[in-house]
């Protein structure tokens, strides 16, 4: 394959829609990749399904442009490129992809070389597709809180959902204290370098019992994957100089005592990886290989009822805005 008319059998979504019921993407045979001189072509094995790639396809991303291509993850072989790439396993995330731009539910993917991390082999395809949002968050979210220490605590809000999961990885593998907020009485469910104790929402007053775990003192990181529904009790749980990283919100709107917040001379941290460049987002990605090649870090499982075809997208995209707690694939050569 050369040239800089390559194309690809692609998903498309023409037109937003109203709920994730109402997604009608269409496989189409051949659609010219947007490539520029200098871009490397990737044949995709795998790409990750997100919920970001739900939410604009609904319109709740009014900058997500139609019709394009979705997904923000992948993983595959570069076919097309400089020598030193051509033929090597490949996986990468975006923020851009899939949103402002054609995305990776595809055969193929036009993209920079630059945008390329070097697949361990102790990775497989569908699991290097899994790796990219929930680690890029979490790995951003303690980049700029501040990364955990040993004898800090971190108390994850969402534990079992794959950013928490990927927070909790993180934070163990430094050494720290993790608890872990659940609505309903569940283990977590994911891997850790050390013990994880549970917190259950629905049967305890969250901020009283952290408190109580932590002699009275809070924690230092409250890492809140679900937002508004949990910001009281993680602006109660943290100690001082305390950080809150939020990632995300139903309600978005909340209300909290000023006094409190300096007076415990807290920092809150807002992420949002949809505005990192695909080569932002290798950059960041590319610290946790350390992780992966030490095994202090595991990618997600990815079971064989949760790997899709590209004409089955429509049934993947209904999986992930259904909270399916497996990672969600495709596979575009089904």
């Amino acid at each position: 394959m050369s040239g800089l008319d390559t194309a690809a059998r692609s998903v498309r979504l023409n037109a937003k829609c109203t709920d994730a019921a109402s997604i009608a993407p269409v496989v189409t045979e051949l659609v010219p990749l947007a490539r520029v001189a200098g871009d490397v072509v990737v044949e995709i094995h795998a790409a990750g399904v997100n919920p970001s790639d739900v939410k604009a396809a609904t319109g709740l991303m009014p900058y997500a442009v139609f019709p394009r291509t979705p997904g923000r993850d992948f993983a595959g072989v570069v076919v097309d490129g400089p020598p030193e790439w051509l033929g090597k396993a490949v996986f990468g995330s975006s923020g851009d992809l899939g949103i402002r731009r054609d995305g990776t539910h595809a055969t193929h993917l036009a993209i920079e070389p630059a945008a390329l991390i070097a697949k361990p082999d102790s990775i497989s395809m569908a699991e290097a597709a899994g790796v990219g949002v929930p680690f890029v968050t979490a790995i951003e979210g303690f980049r700029r809180a501040g990364f955990p220490a040993p004898g800090d605590t971190v108390l994850v809000m969402g534990l079992n959902g794959k950013v928490g999961q990927a927070a909790t990885q993180l934070a163990t593998a430094a050494g720290a204290r993790v608890i872990g907020v659940v609505r309903k009485d569940e283990a977590y469910e994911g891997h850790a370098s050390g013990g994880v104790e549970v917190v259950v929402s629905s049967a305890t007053d969250v901020a009283v019992r952290v408190r109580e775990m932590t002699d009275g003192r809070g924690v230092q990181i409250v890492f809140n994957t679900v937002g508004d529904p949990y910001f009281q009790d993680a602006h109660k749980s943290l100690a001082v100089t305390g950080r809150q990283i939020l990632i995300a919100a139903v309600d978005k709107i909340v209300q909290f005592n000023i006094l409190e917040f300096y007076r415990g001379r807290h920092t809150y941290v807002g992420i949002d990886t949809l505005g990192f460049s695909s080569v932002a987002t290798a950059d960041v990605l590319r610290t946790a290989l350390p992780g992966f090649a030490s095994g202090d870090l595991k990618p997600f499982p990815i079971l064989p009822s949760a790997v899709y075809a590209l004409a089955d997208a429509k049934a993947a995209y209904v999986a992930v805005s259904g909270s399916s707690r497996h990672r969600i694939v495709l596979d575009p050569r089904r």
